[in-house]
Order: C-alpha cells, then sequence, then structure tokens
C-alpha cells in the first residue's frame, strides 16, 4: 500500500515542513528547543483533540463546545482544593478528572433527555460550567503544589511529561478503537447509525460514554494546562475550542463521522503550534496569523480530503 495514502501522513509531513521552516530563519539554531516547546504545548491540544475525535466519530451534527468551559472548571475546582499544598496533587487529580466526568455526563443528559442537538446543548452547558468557575474562583490565582508545578515543567529522556501524558492517553485511545468492542461500536454508530441500532449495538451508551470521555479529557488537560502554567485562568481554555476540531481533521479523521486517526490527531497538535511559531518568528502580528493560520488549515484540510477522493 502507498504509505501516502494513510490520512496521518498528511499532518506530521506538515507538521515537518513548518518546523524546517521556522528552522530557517535561525540557520538551523535552536532545533531542540522549538521540538521541547511543540511538544510540550502540543500536548494540550492533542489531549482535547483526541476527546473531540472520538465525539465527531459518532457522526454529523456531533460535537463538543463545552471543553474550554470543562477545562477551566476543571482547573479551577482542583487547585482550589490543593491549595497549594504538598502531597495534594493526586486528589487534585481526583477532582479534575470527576468534574470533567459530571460535566460530560450533564452534557449527554441534556442532549438525550431533552432531544437538544450537541452543538447547542454544549454550547448553552458551558455557559454554566464558566459562570461556576467564576464563582469558585473569584478572582484568586491559586497556585499549584511545588511537586505539581514541578512535573507538568518537568522532562524524561528530553522528552516533556505533558507530552509523556498525551502519548500514553493516545496509545490508550488507540488500543480501545482497534482492539474493543467499544471501540468497533463507536465506528458503527459513526458509519450508520440505524444500522448500528438493527445490529444490536448499544448506541446510547456507546454516546454516552464518548461524551463522558471527551470532558474527561478536557478535564485532565485544564489540570495540566494549569499546573504548567502556574495556575488556572478563566479563559485558559479559549483556544482550545477551535484547536480540539482543528485537529481532528487536519489529522485525517472524517468529519462526517465513522472514522478515527489517532496519530494524525498527534501530527496536527505539533503543526498548528508550529505555523503559530513560525508566524512569530516572521514578526507578524495577531491579526495576521490569525489569518493565515486560518488559511493554512483550510488548504491543508482540503488537500488532505481531495487526495483521500482520488485514493
Amino acid at each position: 500500500m502507498n504509505p501516502l495514502s494513510k490520512p496521518w501522513i498528511w499532518s506530521w509531513g506538515a507538521a515537518a515542513i513548518v518546523f524546517f521552516l521556522t528552522l530557517a530563519l535561525t540557520s538551523g539554531r535552536g532545533a531542540g528547543e522549538l521540538a521541547y516547546a511543540a511538544l510540550s504545548f502540543g500536548a494540550f491540544a492533542a489531549i482535547v483533540g483526541l476527546g473531540q475525535m472520538l465525539v465527531i466519530t459518532l457522526g454529523p451534527g456531533n460535537v463538543d463546545l463545552s471543553i474550554p468551559a470543562s477545562m477551566t472548571l476543571s482547573a479551577t475546582l482542583a487547585l482550589k482544593v490543593m491549595g497549594s499544598e504538598p502531597g495534594t496533587a493526586f486528589f487534585g487529580l481526583f477532582v479534575a478528572l470527576a468534574v470533567g466526568f459530571g460535566t460530560g455526563l450533564a452534557n449527554y443528559a441534556l442532549i438525550f433527555l431533552l432531544r437538544l442537538p450537541p452543538i447547542i446543548a454544549t454550547l448553552a452547558a458551558s455557559l454554566i460550567y464558566q459562570s461556576i468557575a467564576i464563582w469558585s474562583n473569584r478572582g484568586l490565582r491559586i497556585k499549584p503544589p511545588p511537586e505539581l508545578a514541578d512535573f507538568a515543567t518537568g522532562r524524561m529522556f528530553g522528552v516533556p511529561n505533558v507530552a509523556w501524558v498525551g502519548i500514553a492517553l493516545a496509545v490508550a485511545v488507540w488500543i480501545v478503537l482497534e482492539k474493543s468492542a467499544w471501540g468497533r461500536w463507536l465506528l458503527a454508530s459513526g458509519q450508520n447509525l440505524r444500522a448500528a441500532r438493527l445490529a444490536g449495538v448499544p448506541v446510547e451508551s456507546v454516546r454516552a460514554a464518548t461524551y463522558i470521555s471527551v470532558a474527561t479529557f478536557a478535564g485532565l488537560a485544564g489540570y495540566l494546562l494549569a499546573s504548567f502554567s502556574g495556575g488556572a485562568a478563566l479563559n485558559m481554555g479559549a483556544e482550545y475550542l477551535l484547536a480540539s476540531i482543528a485537529v481532528v481533521v487536519i489529522g485525517g479523521s472524517s468529519i462526517a463521522g465513522g472514522n478515527s486517526n489517532v496519530p494524525g490527531v498527534w501530527g496536527a497538535a505539533l503543526f498548528m503550534f508550529l505555523v503559530v511559531s513560525m508566524l512569530n518568528s516572521y514578526g507578524a502580528g495577531a491579526g495576521v496569523r490569525n489569518v493565515l493560520t486560518g488559511i493554512i488549515i483550510i488548504g491543508i484540510v482540503i488537500a488532505a480530503s481531495t487526495k483521500r477522493v482520488r485514493l
């Protein structure tokens, strides 16, 4: 089989091209620092992107717009219960994951019980989550415990610890999708919901688990991001709404559902960070960066989609 037929190749190839274009400005200097930064910041986009990928795999109309609010609420409450006290990192992690689980369950309840479209349900719910985060935060910026901050900003074998977490999560998601019955049910539901239901697939259980998973991943990402940046901010998850969707599409997963691409999510996450870094290196202003980033993303999506159609 032609290796170029694999959708994830395109996101990794685009990331490599942008990486070397950025290095061209410095005559090859700073390659290690750039790669380290890409792995560090790309990890957060990869983690939320993996969750969004699962939801989008469910089929058209399925998307979670509450990711930024879930990240903020999970991080805010986790830091509040830890209170910067040493030895509380695991308790804070439990709280962050529990909050993510709860927001995911609430999202699914709105979708299932009230029959709301996912885009409306998750958008409306995000306003509630953000309001709770504002109420609980009250302008305070609580620092993470020292050992947690050291872990979030540290490295192992030259690779950022947050990247190791993202890689481990990607491997776990890949195993579930490729080797488990739940993974087969998810893909079947996304390919043809009615046929999956007639075949005995527990469609609603799959949907519930998927929406809970994406919110739990968001909770983990918020916990790590707050620990990495030294505290939770009320707008800390804002940039990850577009990023969580873009890395899925650029990474080669089908926006129509029924198809996931775990390696592509990581390649796309690195690509998006490197695009911003390249534009910063060229001295582009914020407005120019946003426009050019959007154009580049659209170009990559069109190119990958055209290639898949020809194949």
